[in-house]
């Protein structure tokens, strides 16, 4: 008695239009180049531009950063990063995976909430009684939050109260109107608990850089 044995061949889809835009990239198609990297690419980009402290002036420089880093020869072998792309993904995926992980080994990321935005025209970083004094008046950046990273922070807060408080305010982004009467709180209280309750995120936060 014979045994048929069914093997299994696995697909894989190839995206072949971002194939063709990889190698317009490749042989420098300036159209190309400027519609898809620096157009259609860009909100990607800037996603990860605003978690890094790059030394980048503009998102523009940043983008200028990756393009070389994926288009230039290298001199061992004289192909660059992008003839790796076989299509096995988007093209957009290929190059969020290249650039975090050039981030990742070459920048500092930044905080789950950045520093505060505030009207200050000293552009040098604050120090932290200065920090801590001015953040009543200033906004967290929600852009910048990334919310594995928000979370582990909250949990690490002492003070239930204020946990639940950025976690309704700037998680789910509700108003504080709304947020101080989920709360159940007068929007005089609801402002002083802010405050406090955003000098605490902060503290520990700066903890856990210090520490990490």
């Amino acid at each position: 008695m014979s045994k048929n044995n069914n093997s299994f061949k696995i697909e894989v889809k190839i995206f072949t239009e971002d194939l063709q835009i990889a190698r317009a990239l490749i042989n420098r198609d300036n159209l190309i180049t400027k519609k898809f990297f620096y157009i259609q690419c860009y909100p990607l980009f800037k996603s990860i531009y605003d978690k890094y402290y790059t030394d980048c002036a503009s998102c523009k420089d940043f983008i200028d950063e990756i393009y070389i880093l994926v288009l230039s020869p290298s001199r061992r072998t004289g192909k660059c990063q992008m003839e790796n792309f076989r299509g096995e993904s988007t093209l957009a995926a290929w190059l969020k995976s290249a650039c975090l992980y050039y981030c990742y080994a070459k920048y500092e990321r930044k905080p789950p909430i950045l520093e505060p935005i505030c009207n200050n025209n000293d552009s040098e970083f604050m120090n932290h009684d200065s920090f801590l004094s001015n953040i009543g008046s200033c906004n967290i950046d929600l852009n910048s939050i990334d919310r594995m990273d928000a979370e582990k922070i909250l949990s690490l807060m002492s003070n239930a109260r204020y946990r639940n408080l950025i976690r309704i305010r700037y998680l789910e982004q509700k108003s504080n109107e709304e947020t101080a009467e989920i709360l159940g709180m007068s929007m005089e209280n609801y402002y002083n608990k802010h405050k406090l309750a955003k000098e605490q995120y902060i503290r520990v936060w700066r903890k856990e850089v210090k520490n990490g």
